[in-house]
């Protein structure tokens, strides 16, 4: 069998996976957040947390409980590295520098697992079970929180009322994200990833000198990474790493976990809005955005250059022969287009147009089909710019289910458009006008701005793969890249929950034959070229810096 043929038939694979799960998960995570009732568990962490989980919010008492969760976690997370080297099961391993300290626990708790330490080398099992893995649970759910309060805005009226944050954290974590992420823990260790917490123990001699590996909760942590778009790995070599991706079918698994609960929001969104045509509209605008992507990254690392890439199928530098050329386009795209992270292969090895490809999905602002919940509202808000640009272009106020897109609604998704691609821009530009922070870079030239457009790009739109190059363990990168983590992670999310709530207090407006039908195939294509458009405006010149200018000067 031919590469491209393997790559094709995998990619199929994945598009009835995928389908089958849409409908059943989909209509399940409706269930769960319009419930109105508790299971016994859930009411003790209610009461161990004294929370009220009946208590409806409004916006500025949602935002509240998002942002006081997460600095609790952020606090805890970074106190629990700095005393690692007091703690059992630190597997002889030192505390963790301050710096260091904050990047990783910005990381975890703003969903991005942007890591710029050894894995293997740096975390023990305490670290890594009971705060790394924790948080990539309710790091996860905290995102599927915020998309299913901008749906209830949709979906209410004449009410200020969100639902309570609380019960969507914990409905979240333990009806959802739990028990999927066990079943995927069974079947990753049933093909070969590891489950132990055995200590540091060598594997004799290799090269010339000794190699040791440790052991961990690999598939327990692997599963949940992929699940709830997280992306940091129990090793440095992340999924490209046997211990976490043995063969080829768990890392058609791995890309299922990391699509399959983003995709299948949009059914979610459709129901609890009452059209499910709604969620069709959506789901197609994501489709065709994946696929188009997928397409495209695997043609350029198909594309033949020369007798190498002949002999090897395609471009093969810095990619597992377990998964070639096919399963590693596809999880590239899958992982850059959503806030996952998880590499199975090193992006800085790809082509200059398969490089830029991947750093383009993340300046979408990953959202096809994006994060968990991250991309259900960054879709959403993509919507309200469609609809906006139509009505300016038929003179008709904007509406989009019901709800008009007035001065309000508009001002807060600008804003939420543009503040991620200003981290990203100006931090950038700062590290590239210092004298200290280029010393990291490994390369020289366009490919050496890559390296950092692409490290800030991935830490502000919270995705946290590297591009690999870059030296991003100093007190520069590590301060900066976790103040763009975190800036990144809530300041869209305040926007997103001031413009639920102004939705939630309109009237609903009935639709009229001037309406623009926004459950069309006509309104996924403007939705599409709308993202297209705004993301190729703001990052053209700096793409043109760098994977641009570098793919075609090859």
């Amino acid at each position: 069998m031919s590469p491209v043929l393997a790559g094709v038939l995998q990619l199929l694979a994945l598009v009835v996976a995928l389908g089958l799960a849409y409908r059943p998960l989909g209509d399940y995570m409706a269930g769960v957040y319009s419930s109105k009732k508790h299971l016994r568990v859930e009411k003790w962490i209610y009461r161990a947390i004294g929370a009220n989980p009946d208590t409806e919010m409004r916006w500025p008492a949602y935002l509240r409980g998002v942002l006081a969760f997460s600095a609790v976690s952020v606090l805890f997370l970074y106190l629990l590295q700095r005393l690692q080297g007091s703690l059992p099961g630190s597997l002889g391993f030192s505390s963790i520098d301050p710096d260091q300290a904050f990047n990783t626990a910005a990381s975890f708790v703003a969903n991005t697992n942007w890591q710029s330490y050894y894995g293997e080398q740096a975390m023990g099992h305490v670290v890594q079970t009971g705060g790394l893995a924790v948080q990539n649970f309710v790091s996860a759910s905290v995102g599927i929180a915020v998309a299913v309060a901008l749906v209830r805005g949709f979906a209410r009226s004449r009410t200020g009322e969100l639902g309570n944050f609380w019960s969507d954290l914990v409905r979240g974590t333990i009806r959802i994200l739990l028990p999927i992420a066990v079943i995927a823990a069974l079947v990753l260790v049933a093909c070969g990833a590891i489950q132990n917490f055995s200590g540091i123990h060598g594997v004799g001699q290799f090269m010339g000198g000794s190699q040791q590996w440790n052991g961990g909760a690999v598939a327990s942590q692997e599963a949940i990474k992929e699940l709830g778009t997280n992306g940091g790995g129990y090793f440095n070599a992340n999924s490209a790493h046997p211990f976490e991706n043995p063969n080829g079918f768990s890392n058609l698994l791995e890309i299922f976990l990391i699509l399959v609960i983003p995709f299948s929001l949009t059914r979610t969104f459709g129901r609890m809005v009452g059209s499910l045509k709604q969620g069709y509209a959506i789901l197609a605008a994501m489709g065709i955005i994946w696929l188009g992507f997928t397409a495209l990254m695997m043609w350029t690392e198909f594309a033949h250059h020369g007798p190498a890439f002949d002999i090897a199928g395609g471009a093969m530098e810095g990619k597992e022969t377990r998964f070639g050329v096919g399963g590693s386009s596809i999880f590239a795209v899958a992982t850059t287009l959503t806030s996952t992270g998880a590499v199975n292969s090193f992006h800085s090895s790809f082509t200059g147009l398969g490089g830029g490809i991947a750093m383009l999905g993340m300046q979408l602002g990953e959202i096809a089909p994006g994060g968990t919940g991250s991309g259900l509202y960054g879709m959403l808000i993509m919507a309200i710019i469609a609809v906006f640009i139509a009505g300016l272009m038929v003179g008709r106020t904007p509406e989009y289910l019901g709800k008009k897109i007035g001065t309000r609604e508009i001002k807060l998704a600008a804003c939420y458009i543009l503040i991620t691609p200003a981290l990203v821009l100006c931090f950038t530009a700062a590290a590239m006008a210092l004298p200290t922070p280029v010393h990291s870079m490994t390369n020289s030239g366009a490919h050496g701005f890559s390296e950092i457009l692409y490290a800030y790009t991935s830490g502000a739109n919270n995705n946290g793969s590297a591009f690999a190059g870059l030296n991003a363990d100093t007190q520069w990168f590590n301060t900066t890249i976790g103040l763009a983590m975190l800036l990144g992670r809530f300041l869209p999310m305040v926007f997103v929950l001031a413009l639920a709530g102004s939705l939630a207090e309109q009237r609903p407006v009935p639709a009229t034959v001037g309406t623009l039908g926004t459950h069309k195939p006509l309104f996924s294509g403007l939705l599409v070229g709308t993202i297209m458009i705004v993301a190729g405006l703001t990052y053209f010149p700096a793409l043109a810096l760098g994977p641009l200018a570098e793919g075609l000067a090859s």
